[in-house]
């Protein structure tokens, strides 16, 4: 009877332990839903401040739509795994919103009303080979009213900005309505009468893109106040401002209003001083601007009496009709080496043409944050704004020419709480003193990359006007907006490192082995050439008649050259094939360490963790 007592009461031990497993896990599956901790080199599964405040900010439910061809996507490892840090970065972000996002993941079948679907909200598909296969991999979103947005593909070498794209996605359908710009100039980018041709102008492409996609308010340069439905503030050549519009300016940046700026040394599109009856007065009119004293309090320093020369991205350009192109140094081209690949706005743009650009610097002893966007190349100096006015062939420039070596900053973001450029208007009513939070401002020392010969082609087609880009510069002042008008927790997000991981050892070990193999083949090259020379000196002695035998020196130079060739295959195959073995030991190392002593180490940190928790109750034990 004992030992059915025992037996029975053993049985209802082991079940209540598995009930007390049981009900363990399911409290701490409650107690710490969504916590994870992120051993990334790059903190890549970790979202940043600024979308998890994106997403505590969502007052209703909205929809997200995951579109990813499951099946056309077999053969493309690739994208595959790509989808899946998508995948992955949605559902964190689902599981962070507390119920307001609900994620949908769709594999669209082909002619299915998924795949009709994908298409009405925007998403681009790309046909696979031959086999008629299409991918699709790009996310929709709905909200409660009609909004809707589309991401129309996740392009893999665009990983750095994913995280961007997609809170950008979640944020405007929170905020549907056209952001507000205002707009200051003293160029004719609207268009109106051009006092050189005596005609009416066409508003600058610039314009017609900024107007289908915000809400373009023109101020006046004489402003006095600035509407506080404006959130971006946009400065284009802005020549001796009044006092008062000044300070319009640096209280909007104060009240956290976003601020872009176009200063220029010599601005190509400025028409003061144009006279028809003249056509010299021009030449003689300063089309410099600055901001002296809002850069001053904003760390910035920039000098418009200096443009930059650039020897090596000057672009070939049309001076005298009868003769050939030259290399103009002021007109720059900058391709993707000259943007700043880590920030949002001038990240992927393939060119940006620029003219008789200035330069900016933080000033010495500022507290502000200064971030190049465009720079020039390093094969750069400046010259004074005077010499390029009056200069007939820009080739001169170049005669006496000597580079500094530095990069010079065309354009740049700064931000950081800025203090007023006026403290004595601090009577004034409702007068800021310092930002409350951080404020932005993107500063660029070019006017003329916003003109359409810069970067657009116009032609008229039955009476429509074509643009046709061959530059990014329209690009560039869309992105510049667009990141500006976003809220700043959206403008807080910046590129993320890839999380393609390259095997930099294996690699480093291939390339040296790639070395040894590539002078073992040179080495055999020249004992080649060696021969042949050699051959040749002994065939040239010959007597007339005996070209055709080989004399006992040609054959055993004949046979050390095969056996030399023999001995150096031989190394170049060993060369291989220690590669191979390196690459596996390696890889055989690598197991090991993961496959057991990891364990092990997880094994022996357990057991002296209970050796420390029984040392511990032995010695209360003994103490008591």
């Amino acid at each position: 009877m004992n030992a059915i007592t025992k037996r029975a009461s053993g049985g209802l031990s082991l079940v209540l332990l598995v009930a007390l497993f049981v009900g363990l896990t399911l409290v701490f599956n409650q107690l710490f839903r969504g916590a994870q901790i992120d051993l990334t080199a790059n903190n890549e599964y970790t979202l940043s401040e600024g979308t998890e405040e994106i997403l505590n900010s969502l007052d209703e439910p909205i929809n997200l739509y995951f579109y990813f061809s499951e099946e056309a996507s077999r053969d493309l490892p690739q994208i595959r795994t790509y989808a899946t840090r998508v995948r992955e970065l949605l559902e964190e972000m689902a599981g962070r919103a507390g119920g307001k996002i609900r994620l949908q993941v769709i594999d669209p079948q082909p002619f299915s009303e998924e795949e009709d679907e994908a298409t009405a909200y925007g998403l681009q598909s790309v046909p696979l080979g031959n086999t008629g296969d299409k991918l699709f991999f790009g996310l929709a979103g709905t909200n409660s009213t009609n909004g809707k947005v589309a991401v129309p593909f996740f392009q893999p070498d665009k990983e750095a900005f994913l995280e961007y794209d997609v809170a950008k996605a979640i944020h405007n359908l929170v905020v549907v309505e056209k952001p507000e710009v205002g707009l200051i100039t003293s160029l004719p980018m609207s268009g109106g009468f051009d006092p050189a041709s005596q005609q009416m102008s066409d508003p600058w492409a610039v314009m017609q893109q900024l107007n289908e996609l915000f809400t373009v308010q023109v101020l006046g340069t004489d402003t006095k106040t600035i509407d506080a439905k404006i959130k971006v503030l946009m400065l284009v050549h802005p020549k001796e401002l009044p006092a008062d519009t000044q300070y319009a300016i640096d209280q909007f940046v104060l009240r956290g209003g976003r601020l872009i700026v176009f200063l220029d040394p010599n601005a190509n599109a400025d028409q003061s001083g144009a006279d028809p009856n003249n056509p010299s007065a021009a030449m003689f009119a300063n089309k410099s601007s600055n901001l002296e004293t809002l850069l001053k309090a904003w760390g910035i320093n920039y000098n418009p009496d200096q443009v930059v020369v650039d020897r090596s991205l000057g672009l070939q350009v049309q001076i005298n009709p009868a003769e050939a192109p030259v290399r103009h140094p002021l007109v720059l081209g900058l391709t993707k080496a000259q943007a700043n690949q880590q920030d949002l706005v001038s990240a992927d743009l393939e060119s940006i043409n620029v003219d008789s650009v200035g330069h900016l610097k933080q000033a010495e002893g500022s507290a502000f944050k200064l971030e190049p966007l465009l720079q020039s190349s390093t094969e750069a100096t400046t010259v004074s704004s005077e010499r390029i006015r009056f200069l007939p062939d820009p080739r001169e420039l170049l005669k006496d020419f000597t580079p500094s070596g530095e990069a010079y900053v065309i354009a740049a973001r700064a931000s950081g709480k800025f203090k007023t450029a006026f403290p004595d208007k601090s009577s004034e009513a409702g007068h800021l003193a310092e930002a409350a939070e951080d404020a932005q401002i993107m500063v660029f020392a070019d006017t003329d990359l916003l003109t359409d010969r810069l970067w657009v082609s116009k032609q008229n087609f039955f009476g429509q006007r074509l643009l046709q880009a061959f530059a990014n510069n329209g690009d560039l002042i869309v992105n510049a907006l667009d990141n500006l008008t976003g809220s700043s927790a959206l403008i807080s997000i910046r590129g993320r490192a890839s999380s393609q991981r390259p095997f930099t050892v294996v690699e480093e070990m291939r390339r040296a082995a790639e070395e040894k193999f590539r002078s073992t083949e040179e080495s055999l090259q020249q004992e080649l050439n060696e021969t042949e020379t050699k051959l040749t000196e002994l065939q040239q002695g010959k007597a007339a008649g005996d070209e055709m035998i080989l004399s006992p020196e040609q054959q055993a130079e004949i046979e050390r050259f095969q056996a030399e060739k023999l001995r150096i295959r031989k190394e170049l195959r060993d060369v291989r094939r220690s590669l191979d073995q390196d690459i596996e030991s390696l890889g055989t190392t690598l197991k090991v360490i993961n496959i057991a002593l990891v364990p092990l180490l997880v094994i022996g940190l357990a057991l002296a963790y209970g050796g420390l928790r029984r040392n511990r109750r032995r010695a209360a034990q003994q103490g008591a």
